[in-house]
């Protein structure tokens, strides 16, 4: 019997010095809606306050559309006079600059068009200085008016020949004022019209072309547009050079500023309207036909506000933390409003409640410690 009791005596023993030492509490609160952290808690929380700001906060309504090009900023390129590619070594996405050559082409009118171009001014020539003879011959009554006005007409034909001539030779990319018999070619060059990116390439060296085909499409990126669909419901509170914050569904962090430059006047089947968005900054990442969020900043207001970092929900209500003193903060409820920019509108406070410090990181780890401390309790 006492060698029983001596076991159960020294289990017990063995038993009380193998159990550990409570575990320090995560936080301690001293009232409902109050919490005390110590050093390490502190230091871990990652807390960080402030007073609230004054800020202009607006509401918004939520659209979205895609980021399109204006007409203006796309250039189909065709060969005026067509012709057999003789060279080209661009490809689809390669920038190219205005004025650089996209291909050259060779066709037989061209030396044609050459030869007929320097026989007109030849004859042009010519023709002027018949006139200049026929005009003194009349004046000193050597030669008859018909004769002089036949000289004239004759004159004033190849001179619409000769600069007709003139302006196809522009068109097929060859200056006129320097052609001579000399340097008759039948090449030409195709340039780009604008500068650019190469959104499509539909030739190849070898490849016969005619005037009708599209040999390349460069599109300016820098004047890109964002059209966002609104609704007839929302109609009225759209106006001309309203804020628009949008951003992609990929990166939802990355804003990208823009103003409205254009309301459509007509419906679409859907009874929405298009409105375009200037961006307030070239962004050449963001490529035709990137789908796109945004809102529309419909109401500003000036309003205290708290980083959104500082705003909890909880039951479905919001709150705010107020530095009671380092390292004691209490949880206040609060009603919110606008958010913008990283801040979200405060109100339900008193006047003296909003001269005070609040946590503005770090409010949320505070929530957990002061409900996981109630949950303990």
């Amino acid at each position: 019997m006492n060698k029983i009791f001596l076991i159960i005596l020294t289990t017990a023993v063995i038993s009380s010095c193998s159990k550990e030492a409570p575990a320090e509490k995560k936080a301690v609160h001293t009232t409902e809606n109050q919490v005390v952290l110590n050093d390490t808690q502190y230091k871990n929380a990652g807390i960080e306050t402030g007073v609230l700001e004054g800020k202009e906060t607006a509401s918004g309504i939520m659209v979205t559309g895609s980021i399109d090009i204006p007409p203006q900023s796309v250039a189909s390129v065709s060969a005026p006079f067509g012709g057999y590619i003789k060279y080209t070594k661009w490809m689809p996405g390669e920038h190219i600059g205005k004025g650089q050559v996209l291909a050259s082409i060779e066709n037989p009118e061209l030396v044609q068009i050459q030869q007929d171009y320097l026989l007109a001014k030849s004859n042009l020539e010519y023709s002027q200085k018949d006139y200049l003879r026929q005009r003194d011959l009349n004046q000193s009554q050597a030669s008859s008016d018909k004769v002089m006005q036949q000289a004239l007409n004759q004159r004033n034909n190849h001179m619409i020949n000769m600069r007709a001539l003139a302006e196809k030779l522009r068109i097929a990319g060859i200056n006129p004022e320097v052609l001579t018999a000399n340097n008759i070619k039948r090449v030409t060059s195709v340039v780009s019209p604008i500068d650019g990116y190469i959104s499509s390439v539909n030739v190849n060296i070898g490849q016969y072309v005619s005037p009708a085909d599209k040999l390349f499409e460069i599109v300016n990126t820098s004047d890109i547009h964002l059209v966002l669909k609104v609704f007839e419901k929302d109609l009225d509170k759209i106006s001309m050079d309203q804020q628009v914050i949008a951003y992609t569904n990929q990166n939802p962090e990355k804003k990208y500023t823009a103003r409205i430059v254009l309301i459509s006047k007509d419906f679409a089947a859907d009874r929405s309207v298009l409105i375009h968005c200037h961006f307030q900054n070239y962004e050449p990442h963001l490529l035709p036909g990137t789908f796109m969020n945004a809102e529309i900043e419909t109401n500003s207001r000036a309003s205290l506000a708290i980083p959104d970092s500082g705003v909890v929900a909880f039951e479905g209500k919001q709150y705010i933390f107020e530095e009671v003193k380092p390292k004691t903060y209490k949880m206040i409820p609060v009603k919110t409003g606008n958010s913008e920019h990283g801040f979200t509108e405060v109100t339900g406070l008193t006047s003296e409640q909003t001269s005070k410090k609040w946590v503005t990181k770090g409010a949320y780890n505070l929530l957990m410690a002061l409900k996981n401390v109630e949950d303990e309790e």
